[in-house]
């Protein structure tokens, strides 16, 4: 029999109080109990066939003096990346610009630091504003925030911050040394009493364990508010990384993640990120029906290769899924999901 755990129909009656063993039961569903838990969540806060689509621009690539194992731009790893400037505002702007023209109404802009400094910060403000100019929701990911950077970041603009937890308080030791697992949780804090909408995921495939992956997932919908957008990555194996070789994951155990994030955190947006680009048009397809609606649009995310903007296209005509159009009231407002 499947579990009841299907969430209640209101926002404001949303769970914070899941146990490891409420997820690890989830996930250990019949496959077709899940789906069909995670369907009847999605459709009482969405609508079931429509997919939100973000663009992501690697504003400064590489020379990150993090060890995140999984990271081609890591200074610690030989990955034949080559160090990169930080691009001009004109350059930002431009891919911007041509986001939106692809059908985008989120800009993602990331930048390989542990931690902006307040030059820097300076610069990445007047992306965000120049994007916001036109018309696009706003996202970045800068490393660390101190609580007075993220009410500068919200002053300016933006949106969204992403902050990934990555895995299970109890993996994360495995996957990075040079970040504590509670400087993430600080950094989200920073972020969410600002009144900033908060992206905040994890990647799968690091050679975790399924309790791992609902550990992961308790720690995101037990924050004090479920971050607005869901990031579920699937590891993207670079040659030179210390998981180059790691084992690769049961396709159906990243649908069954999915499903999960969707039932438990029910009103998020819960996005398909990096490793699109090594899935079968089939493992996508499932991922919409355990409740993804949100992707990366493009042919690059920061420094690996995406599910070209071709694929997409067909794959959603087959499907027949549609672009969520861009939402014009509410979008300075923090703390909602756009419906």
């Amino acid at each position: 029999m499947p579990l009841d755990l299907a969430p209640d129909s209101h926002p404001t009656d949303l769970r914070h109080d899941w146990s490891q063993q409420d997820a690890e039961a989830l996930l250990s569903q019949p496959l077709n109990d899940l789906l069909f838990a995670a369907q009847q969540a999605h459709r009482q806060h969405f609508e079931p066939n429509r997919v939100q689509v973000s663009t992501l621009l690697s504003i400064k690539t590489g020379a990150c003096p993090e060890d995140c194992g999984y990271c081609s731009q890591s200074a610690k790893h030989d990955t034949g990346l080559e160090r990169e400037r930080l691009l001009s505002l004109d350059e930002v702007t431009e891919a911007a610009r041509a986001a939106k023209a692809t059908g985008a109404t989120r800009f993602c802009m990331g930048a390989a630091w542990r931690n902006p400094s307040d030059s820097h910060l300076e610069q990445v403000m007047a992306m965000i504003a120049a994007a916001h100019d036109l018309g696009l929701e706003t996202c970045v990911t800068l490393g660390m925030l101190t609580l007075a950077q993220a009410q500068r970041l919200k002053d300016v603009g933006l949106d969204y911050y992403n902050h990934n937890l990555d895995t299970s308080p109890e993996f994360y030791g495995q996957v990075i040394s040079t970040r504590t697992y509670q400087e993430r949780l600080d950094t989200l804090e920073h972020i969410r009493a600002v009144g900033l909408k908060t992206c905040s995921g994890g990647i799968l495939g690091m050679g975790e364990a399924r309790a791992d992956r609902a550990g992961l997932l308790c720690q995101l919908a037990n924050l004090p508010a479920h971050p607005e957008s869901v990031p579920i990555n699937l590891l993207v194996k670079v040659e030179g990384t210390p998981l180059a070789d790691a084992p690769a994951l049961d396709p159906f155990e990243f649908v069954r993640t999915v499903a999960a994030a969707r039932i438990m955190m029910p009103a998020s947006y819960v996005r398909l990120s990096a490793g699109r680009a090594t899935m079968s048009d089939e493992l996508q397809a499932l991922c919409y029906l355990a409740g993804a609606n949100s992707i990366f649009y493009g042919e690059r995310l920061l420094t690996t290769e995406n599910t070209g903007a071709n694929r997409d296209l067909a794959l959603f005509e087959r499907l027949g899924l549609a672009f969520e159009a861009m939402p014009h009231e509410g979008r300075n407002e923090p703390g909602g999901c756009f419906k």
